[in-house]
């Protein structure tokens, strides 16, 4: 079984559109249930970044700190290498490097890396130089990433109105 690990993006959109904590809370105890069955985490930095919106999903994320978000432990630092590596070895702008070995983006994928995490975001591979967006790392050290339907999907979630509600 291998574990999914969370971008931040994947919070805040669920958040701000599709899952809003006032209209589907179903998706975040979801999450919990999931983490609490070992399959759904994330990692301290993007706690870092949720906790700073100064929010309902700062709240949430405070409130699962210790469980939900991993913090790094042996394994991740040397994957840190690896990923460093990868990326300067690339095409991307000097400055795109730069600013991707300081953000979450590049401690998320090393954890996937160590770990064998599948990575779970919005974003999508992109041929700019500009930025090192995470399905392009995951392509190049050969982790695999899904967006967060995909991963709904292959987990089955169902968020469901009543015991028989049906589809019209």
């Amino acid at each position: 079984m291998s574990r999914y690990l969370l971008d931040a993006n994947v919070f805040i959109q669920a958040k701000n559109l599709h899952y809003g904590f006032d209209f589907c809370p179903a998706f975040w105890e979801w999450l919990v249930s999931k983490n609490q069955d070992g399959l759904v985490a994330s990692i301290d930095k993007v706690s870092d970044e949720l906790q700073a919106g100064d929010d309902d999903l700062s709240v949430w994320a405070n409130d699962r700190n210790g469980s939900f978000f991993l913090k790094p432990d042996d394994s991740v630092l040397p994957a840190l290498s690896s990923v460093s590596i990868w990326a300067t070895g690339q095409n991307y702008a000097s400055a795109a490097i730069s600013t991707f070995l300081q953000v979450a983006d590049y401690w998320l994928v090393a954890h996937a890396l160590a770990h064998e995490c599948i990575v779970v975001t919005h974003e999508v591979p992109t041929d700019s130089v500009r930025k090192i967006k995470i399905p392009n790392a995951c392509i190049g050290l050969g982790i695999k990433c899904v967006s967060p339907y995909e991963m709904l999907r292959r987990e089955r979630a169902r968020f469901v109105l009543g015991a028989t509600q049906r589809m019209p």
